[in-house]
């Protein structure tokens, strides 16, 4: 949705209005975009995975549509959600996260599901119940059972229902913001801090909270906005390409003129990646889908479902064919690096282009002394361990991907294709 501005008070006294929106994707990239929103519909196709509701969001989002996909989709996702209700009860089944619960939220409501009903409600009493308990760990270990990520996602699914949010819940977010605890590694979470501020500007947006909070909330979002745009690099992007999207979401649904320069650097970052096919990864493309539409995570709450535009048409028998390996070899070196062990090497020849998920498995299938495990996320396979020793939430440490010397990998395991001659590390490090 465009911002209104009034131009001066000499315009306003004309009655002349202008539409702006800083954050719009300048006129001429039509088609760019349009291959984007199908390259996201064709995903829906793939039913060797588990439906991913913030696909849905993405695709509900767009002003264009396949809605007999997307009726399709959303059957996929319900019955999905029905196994994760059956299983809340179960001590067995691993439990679905604060996230998780937060995106099936979002995802219905961009349906125009009815949120009253009792599965539904059912829903939403878990994810009170899901983030009192992150609160409650906040409050003892001085960080949330998942991260702040999935915290203020849950906050965001309450209030766009309509929810109230317990108040030291908030209070919670407020206090890590004001501390700077959105950090991964050395530097700023620019995901977390825009999906905090979402949550911010939901939250200013209620007229459900005492003036005092509202207040303080306020305070919090032009600290979110401050934060994103000192992270912006010289090549438009907010903390890397990847973390743009839901940057530019916070700054599209904050409207400000004030944001004349860096908004227009951004999008236009974003779509010379898209044109370098940087794009891939569903997850990536379903956050992106909203700033290529003028929207954002918090427009879920006045989504309409009637009068949708059907334009887009993909063939159920489409086959989403993957990008593989060629012929070229490249020779790839791998360093797994522990606090108390001596760092472990390999150096293999694979096929240009192979992912590093694929250099992995060419490793252990080489090397007897090397072994690694990965879990399916939303994002995709996740690195947890590496020659038996598998990160812990408890003890705070995950697997972190580096190009030597100390470049994090700005993609996932499945997603990064090293060059040759590059060196990868796997480091076991510590979240802050």
């Amino acid at each position: 949705m465009m911002a209104y501005t009034w131009l001066g008070v000499v315009v306003l006294l004309l009655g002349h209005i202008t539409k702006v929106d800083l954050c719009d994707i300048p006129d001429g990239n039509n088609r760019l975009v349009r291959s984007l929103n199908l390259k996201l519909l064709r995903t829906t196709l793939d039913t060797s995975v588990d439906p991913n509701p913030s696909i849905y969001i993405g695709l509900r989002l767009s002003e264009d549509h396949s809605l007999q996909r997307e009726s399709d989709y959303l059957q996929r996702l319900k019955t999905q959600l029905q196994s994760i209700i059956s299983g809340l009860k179960s001590v067995k089944q691993e439990q679905p996260s604060t996230g998780i619960i937060a995106l099936y939220l979002m995802a219905l409501k961009s349906s125009c599901e009815d949120m009253e009903k009792p599965d539904i409600m059912r829903l939403i009493t878990r994810l009170k119940h899901l983030l009192h308990e992150e609160k409650k760990q906040i409050g003892e270990k001085g960080y949330p059972i998942s991260n702040y990520y999935q915290y203020s996602l849950g906050i965001i699914a309450l209030c766009i229902n309509g929810k109230k949010v317990d108040e030291r819940a908030i209070q919670k977010l407020l206090h890590a913001e004001k501390n700077n605890a959105f950090i991964h590694g050395e530097t700023i979470s620019v995901d977390t801090e825009a999906m905090a501020g979402m949550a911010f500007l939901c939250l200013k947006n209620s007229s459900l909270y005492s003036p005092t909070l509202t207040s303080e909330v306020e305070q919090a979002i032009s600290s979110v906005k401050e934060k994103i745009l000192k992270s912006q690099n010289k090549d438009g992007s907010f903390g890397n390409i990847y973390s743009t999207p839901l940057a530019v979401q916070f700054l599209s649904a904050f409207r400000t003129l004030k944001d004349s320069e860096e908004c227009p650097k951004a999008t236009n970052a974003l779509l010379e990646s898209m044109k370098q096919g940087k794009f891939s990864n569903p997850m990536m493309m379903s956050q992106l889908m909203p700033v290529l539409h003028h929207k954002s995570y918090l427009d879920i709450a006045d989504v309409q479902c009637i009068n949708n535009e059907d334009n887009l048409f993909v063939s159920p028998n489409t086959v989403v064919v993957p990008d593989v390996a060629v012929g070229e070899r490249v020779s790839i070196r791998i360093i797994v690096q522990l606090p108390s062990n001596q760092p472990f090497t390999t150096s293999i020849e694979v096929p240009s282009r192979s992912s590093l998920l694929d250099i992995l498995n060419v490793a252990e299938k080489q090397n007897a002394n090397f072994t690694f495990k990965t879990k399916n996320t939303l994002y995709g396979p996740f690195l947890t361990t590496v020659n038996g020793v598998t990160a812990s939430s408890e003890e705070r440490t995950y697997w972190q991907l580096l190009k030597d010397p100390n470049t994090p990998l700005e993609e996932g395991v499945a997603d990064y294709k090293p060059e040759d001659g590059e060196i990868i590390i796997l480091r076991l490090s510590k979240f802050a």
